[in-house]
């Protein structure tokens, strides 16, 4: 990076950087390192030196199998095993018996159809090279132990064990004068009988030449994630992975919340890599920079290594990887795009009719309307408190009779009470977790006195799905969705307010084992339980897809629903934070997420609740929820001038809902994040890695929101070094131009989020405002065309009915848009390539565009004709064009050509000709 680059980059980070407030959280309930014994012994520790056998070392097809062993630690033999998976390598390591846990469900079934034969390109007795299908060279050393791959130009990519900190403590009989630590531990008065002793695993991966990781939510702090060890010694505690309850978390710690997905990205120019390890257990991440890279240290209690490596070298190639490994993110119903309306909570059936009438009577769209724990009986789950809401299946028809749901919250402790039916069904059913000793494990919770349901077990999964049939959750209709909280599990008594860690699941596994899959295991039964009902009630053929929020994560969690980032706060150091939380998830494969807009603790000033819609407008998961405690904020409460706000950002919301579903696709069929670090687009780019205030929507889109108080103007970044067009007012900017990769644009309250349309790409929006998706499904759609230099662009769309699986029998619409040449072509995309079925023939949405707004033109809009052709020769229509706004109902300037009531169908192959009448004469 040349001078003038070097200090462009220092003002991007000295004027993008968060600067986060330091709040309280109650940090003396839950461990740091030092409290956590396994934590404490392998921190910074050198490892026992393990090396392989190479008597031991065999090689069939995709698989490495070697025996390791140590001097350092007798009685510990394990088993290796190397496996190539194309673009993946994976490691993995077991003890010899292969009797430690590994978390089931989480890898897709397919996964292993990816595994490619290993091609040998030499071996001796202390060394073995391997090349990937890929290109990629695997330098297996025996003594010590380590794992170097080369990238096929013989770049090095990463290293595994270079810097010595593999270990791996393995099964023992306990012994009069082992150390403190191993066979008990206390913490807060709570004791861990760990009776299976010391079983912890640790290790390093150096990622070569890269000095930007990403990803291991969750957590609120920057992005690219800082170092947490430096040349001094310890910087801060490790990024810790154990879902947790965190009452008012900060907005800037390294400390772990309610998710975890033990996936790391690196990046570097040409160079993406991904490091995943599937275990579950309680599990801490050092970061360590140095001029060879990043280190990355590694740290569980318990399970095994079963780590991936992905190679990349891009970020799309890395996620596809990820994707191969773990699934893509579900189809969405169209309605959980829209806007949530959530509080704890609406008190009664008045207070809900009185809600969803002012969301009418101020013209605000929302979709699906939340019921908090208050609505039940007594916090017994299924359950209506009739005194508040006598007539709960009337009320969520009045509701639908408008297109929208409702969402009532289900929560994983179970109250213990006799006379409550899915208590006593699941007692007599031995459906219950255990304690060490056998007994049904109860902890407090909302209800009081609770039992845990053992969701490990497949049998307790099963049955809990048939919990939400209309036939067994009395006051339930098929327009009611769920919501699972508290699902860390979250245990009011128990040590760091969770489960305690010898709490035993069925077979006997410990929940240390699988503490942070617990969540997902539950998320994945209510998932079932609703798609088990679409089937049965809503469409015995194509379903009804299901929609549950969670709070607690794991990978694959993206598989199944949408989480959010938990209890937050109404300040603006938490709408900050929310960028890079929800940055870091997209890039760890959970992109269908979002955070509470106004913060769920404290009361906000309206011009922060206005920045925080403006802003939601363009998260994934677009949820608005409070504490009970706080006053309420409905946006009509705060003067017309604060509803006039939050309606136009509403509006933005439900204009780019065509582009929002559409990404959904990609987010299914290739793993692609749908909020994206700038990086992700423009990766060579060195300038924008640590940018973490902006983001893309897709590939298209770049959003640069206001998060300062008082703010008058932000800063923009353009990266790369292409053309972009202002997303308002259609002016062209060229990030090549000089003062034009860095600069601040004026904003107000009223003005929108400032966007800017990448030059060679497409967006389709609906610009007629309604009240709900359901009200828009017809509604004609806005193709915008943003030229780049050579005059192309290309982009696609995605419809279907929006609700159920018929697009896996073929009824969608998928579009494939490109211009070149002064051509405009829809017609097909590679359906195939989108993991779609070739497409129904009788399937037509009858959705027509309305309107083409084109950017970019030569010369600028005036004097240019448009003629529309049906098909490869169909007839030439000659179609009204002239200058104009980009946005339909914009007094801004005429910077665009906009071809007005074209009609043509989103199903179906056409082009549109465009001419410069100043060429022709």
């Amino acid at each position: 990076m040349d001078l003038r680059s070097c200090a462009l980059a220092m003002t991007v980070v000295l004027l993008l950087a968060a600067g986060h407030a330091v709040d309280a959280v109650k940090a003396s309930d839950f461990k740091t390192c030092a409290d956590s014994a396994f934590c404490t012994r392998l921190r910074n520790a050198p490892g026992p030196g393990f090396a392989i056998d190479p008597t031991s070392v065999s090689v069939s097809g995709a698989h490495v199998v070697a025996h390791l062993g140590s001097p350092a630690a007798p009685g510990a033999t394990l088993i290796l095993r190397l496996i190539s998976m194309g673009g993946i390598v994976r490691l993995h390591i077991n003890e010899l018996d292969g009797t430690r846990f590994e978390v089931p469900g989480i890898l897709v079934p397919s996964a292993s159809a990816s595994q490619q034969e290993w091609t040998i390109v030499s071996q001796s007795s202390s060394a073995l090279q391997l090349r990937t299908s890929s290109g990629a060279t695997a330098s297996l050393n025996f003594s010590p132990v380590a794992l170097s791959v080369t990238a096929s130009d013989g770049t090095h990519v990463l290293t595994w064990n270079a810097d010595g900190h593999f270990a791996f403590e393995h099964t023992r009989t306990k012994q009069e004068n082992d150390p403190s630590g191993w066979w008990e531990e206390t913490f807060n008065g709570h004791v861990d009988s760990k009776p299976r002793g010391p079983n912890a695993i640790g290790f390093d991966v150096l990622l070569h030449d890269t000095q930007h990781v990403f990803g291991l939510p969750e957590r609120a702090t920057q992005f690219s994630l800082a170092p947490t060890i430096d040349d001094n010694g310890t910087v801060s505690e490790p990024y810790r992975l154990y879902n947790l309850d965190v009452f008012e978390h900060l907005s800037n710690s390294p400390f772990g919340l309610y998710g975890s997905i033990p996936y790391l990205i690196g990046h570097r120019s040409g160079q993406t890599t991904g490091v995943f390890w599937l275990n579950a257990a309680e599990m801490y991440v050092d970061v360590v920079k140095s001029v060879a890279g990043t280190s990355t240290r590694w740290i569980a209690e318990s399970g095994v290594l079963d780590l991936f490596l992905l190679l990349g070298p891009s970020p799309p190639e890395v996620a596809r990887q990820y994707h191969v490994l773990t699934g893509g993110t579900a189809m969405p119903q169209l309605f959980s795009l829209g806007h949530h309306q959530c509080r704890w909570n609406y008190k009664d059936e008045a207070d809900v009719a009185a809600v969803d009438a002012g969301f009418e009577e101020h013209a605000l769209p929302y979709d699906v309307l939340w019921l908090d724990i208050e609505h039940t009986d007594g916090k017994r789950y299924f359950t209506w408190d009739k005194a508040y809401f006598p007539n709960p299946t009337a009320m969520q028809s009045d509701l639908a009779s408008r297109g929208r749901k409702m969402v009532t919250i289900v929560d994983p402790h179970i109250k213990t009470d006799p006379n409550y039916r899915v208590f006593k069904e699941a007692e007599e059913k031995q459906l219950f977790v255990k304690t060490k000793d056998g007994a049904d494990f109860k902890g407090h919770c909302w209800p009081g006195e609770s039992a845990y349901l053992d969701m490990l077990n497949p049998t307790v999964r099963d049955w809990w799905a048939d919990q939400f049939s209309t036939s067994v959750y009395e006051g339930s209709t098929t327009d009611l969705y769920i919501w699972n909280d508290m699902n860390e599990p979250s245990v009011f008594n128990g040590p760091e307010i969770t489960m305690p860690k010898d709490a035993r699941h069925v077979q006997g596994v410990e929940h240390r084992d699988l503490h942070n899959a617990n969540g997902l295991f539950y998320h994945m039964a209510t998932a079932s339980g609703l798609r088990r009902r679409g089937y049965k009630e809503v469409d015995t053929v194509s379903g009804d897809r299901p929609f549950v929020l969670s709070r607690a994560f794991f990978s694959g969690t993206q598989r199944v629903g949408p989480i959010w980032t938990g209890d937050n706060a109404a300040e603006w150091a938490h709408l900050e934070v929310s960028i890079p939380m929800l940055l870091s998830l997209n890039v760890a494969g959970l992109p269908f997420s979002g955070a509470d807009v106004g913060g769920f603790f404290g009361n906000p000033e309206p011009e922060l609740l206005v920045r925080w819609y403006q802003v939601a407008a363009f998260y994934p998961f677009f949820r608005a929820h409070a504490h009970i405690e706080t006053k309420r904020r409905e946006p009509w409460l705060f003067g017309e001038e604060t509803t006039g706000r939050i309606r136009s950002a509403l509006q933005q919301r439900y204009r780019i809902l065509p582009q929002l579903y559409t990404l959904f696709l990609h987010a299914n069929a290739t793993g692609a994040p749908i909020m994206r670090p700038l990086w992700w687009e423009f990766p060579g780019d060195a300038l924008i890695y640590a940018v973490h205030n902006a983001f893309m929507l897709g590939d298209s889109q770049l959003v640069v929101p206001v998060l300062r108080q008082g703010a008058n103007d932000t800063v923009v970044v353009l990266p790369g070094d292409g053309v972009w067009y202002d997303g308002t007012m259609g002016l062209q900017l060229d990030a090549a131009a000089p003062g034009r990769k860095l600069f601040r644009v004026a904003t107000s309250l009223d003005a929108p989020v400032q966007t800017y349309l990448r030059g060679g790409s497409t967006l389709v929006l609906r610009e007629r405002p309604r009240r709900s998706t359901r009200a828009m499904a017809k509604d004609p759609l806005t193709l915008v065309v943003a030229l780049d230099r050579s005059g192309g662009a290309s982009g696609d769309l995605y419809m279907d009915d929006g609700r159920s699986y018929a697009y896996q029998a073929g009824e969608f619409v998928y579009a494939q848009i490109t211009m070149k040449g002064g051509v405009l072509e829809w017609g097909p995309g590679d359906h195939a390539q989108m993991g779609l079925p070739p497409p129904a023939p009788g399937y037509d949405p009858e959705v027509y565009v309305d309107r083409v707004v084109v950017l970019g033109l030569e010369g600028g809009p005036q004097d240019w004709s448009a003629v529309a052709v049906a098909g490869a020769v169909g007839p030439r229509v000659a179609l009204d064009a002239a200058p104009g706004p980009v946005q339909v109902a914009s007094e801004g300037p005429a910077l665009a050509l906009v071809v007005r009531r074209p009609h043509l169908p989103v199903r179906g192959t056409w082009s549109i000709e465009f001419r410069s009448e100043r060429a022709s004469s």
